[in-house]
């Protein structure tokens, strides 16, 4: 019986022998059952003598595996050799392409946790720094991550008008991140792997590669949308040559959002790594920059869910006026064209960007921009939303604001004066009431004959108003006396249609 089962264990190879099988092999293509159970005949073999096992292209296709040697993925990176460590790494890589539903967690439950296994041996691997990334290493990382990572959301079904996810919206946790994170890490580790070859990576982390990335910042995962921040980022310092299309792929994740879709859950994300690349471009600014902000950062103001992503458009359309003092003018003017009418929230959200923005003007800049900008603040000023107009008030607490103010105050408080007139006429808030006194005051002071005379130029504008009301009021009592007359005509004739002639009236009115 011994001498039964010895005589079908395979002979001993020589090296040309060896060599011929191989190539062989990669040409030939075994059955799962084969394979099987060749593993299970050697594997206490194997175990002992660290004996390399070749497997069938199936489970390792050739394009993976050429020229490597491919080793049982069970086998554990300190029971085989050095020189097979690589071979092991790729085996086990290509062991973790499986892909469960892991929205059943009895499902599948033994190869699951052997998959998160592996995950976690090929992390320490490469943290250990004793990998090294060939060709096909390379290739086989890569197509690992696409297999678990790449996958198509499922449609959302949040009845939210404001589109992708609010302040309010609880967040959705995917139920495969605990096999999510592993890979996420592992492909952090590889692009941060100092003897990396970029050369070599590009053609494999390539175009079609990054834009399947940037499709995962839909993701409804908060947690997966930080790792692909830091990723993404690692991906822009380290591959130059990928970062044109990295700017014009994001530029249109951000055009479909303002113009097609208004839901996107990973805007926040995006813009979070844009601000330290624009904080690192060259001077002069490349038109290609400018197109930027001028086309994707300022209409992102437009959306209603500009709230959830506000502070780091913020912090973007700052970093480019830091850059270059030129913008301000047209980043005012942006903002001014999306300014919000009736939506109070984010007419707060505004006044506290435009505070920043002004921080950073100089007086030739803010010369262009103060008429149109000042009549804006003028309705804010008598908003009757008390915290709009209670803002707008604390503009002028901002040191810089006001020396830009105080110098161009000839024109400014023209504009603005009427306002604060109302204000303390009519306004209903205490508070706004007293910032508008205050304001008064600290203006007498700047200024006093400027203040006299806008105070003439308001009493004359609002007497000329009054006499106009009283005018039409005046007109439209005759207009209601004329139809009076002409309803009694009517009843007196005995219901005949009678045609009034009001010429005099409606001229009236018109004049």
């Amino acid at each position: 019986m011994i001498k039964q089962i010895l005589g079908k264990l395979p002979k001993k190879m020589t090296k040309s022998d060896s060599s011929d099988s191989a190539r062989s092999d990669s040409g030939n293509s075994t059955s799962f059952g084969n394979v099987f159970q060749c593993t299970n005949v050697g594997s206490t073999i194997s175990s002992k003598l660290n004996v390399v096992k070749r497997v069938s292209s199936v489970v390792f296709p050739a394009s993976m595996s050429a020229g490597v040697e491919a080793v049982d993925p069970s086998l554990s990176f300190k029971d085989v050799s050095n020189t097979q460590k690589q071979s092991l790494f790729i085996s086990k890589l290509n062991l973790c392409c499986k892909v469960y539903d892991m929205s059943d967690p009895d499902k599948n439950c033994t190869e699951q946790d052997l998959k998160r296994q592996t995950l976690l041996e090929l992390v320490d691997f490469v943290s250990s720094g004793s990998v090294k990334f060939t060709e096909p290493a390379i290739a086989a990382v890569c197509k690992m991550c696409a297999t678990n990572l790449f996958r198509v959301f499922p449609p959302k079904f949040r009845t939210s008008s404001t589109g992708g996810e609010t302040e309010d919206d609880e967040p959705m946790f995917d139920p495969a991140w605990s096999h999510l994170q592993v890979v996420y890490d592992l492909l952090l580790q590889f692009i941060n792997y100092n003897s990396l070859d970029v050369k070599l990576a590009k053609a494999h982390l390539d175009h079609a590669f990054i834009l399947r990335l940037l499709d995962l910042f839909d993701s409804e995962d908060p947690r997966e949308r930080d790792c692909l921040k830091t990723i993404l980022h690692r991906i822009y310092g380290k591959f130059m040559v990928h970062r044109p299309f990295m700017r014009k792929s994001v530029s249109n994740i951000i055009y479909r959002f303002v113009f097609e879709t208004q839901r996107h859950n990973g805007i926040a994300e995006l813009l979070e790594i844009f601000g330290s690349v624009i904080s690192g471009f060259a001077l002069p600014l490349k038109e290609e920059h400018k197109i930027f902000l001028w086309k994707a950062l300022i209409p992102l103001h437009k959306p209603k869910s500009v709230g959830v992503y506000h502070q780091q458009l913020t912090y973007c359309v700052v970093q480019f006026i830091d850059k270059d003092q030129r913008l301000v003018s047209s980043v005012i003017n942006g903002l001014l064209k999306y300014w919000p009418v009736t939506n109070s929230q984010k007419e707060l959200m505004f006044i506290s960007e435009l505070e920043e923005i002004l921080e950073m003007t100089s007086m030739p800049e803010f010369q262009k921009i103060m008429i149109p900008l000042f009549r804006r603040m003028g309705y804010c000023l008598s908003s009757s939303h008390y915290q709009v107009a209670e803002r707008a008030h604390l503009l002028w607490n901002n040191e810089h604001i006001l020396n830009l103010i105080t110098q161009n105050r000839q024109v400014i408080l023209p504009l603005v004066f009427s306002a604060l007139v109302h204000n303390s006429q009519s306004h209903w808030n205490q508070a706004v009431l007293n910032l508008t006194q205050n304001i008064k005051k600290m203006l007498s002071q700047m200024d006093e004959d400027l203040v006299l005379a806008c105070q003439r130029k308001t009493e004359e504008e609002d007497s000329k108003s009054g006499a106009a009301a009283e005018r039409r009021r005046l007109t439209w009592e005759r207009l209601e006396a004329a139809a009076a007359a002409a309803a009694a005509s009517v009843q007196s004739l005995g219901g005949g249609e009678i045609l009034v002639p009001v010429k005099s009236a409606t001229c009236s009115v018109a004049c």
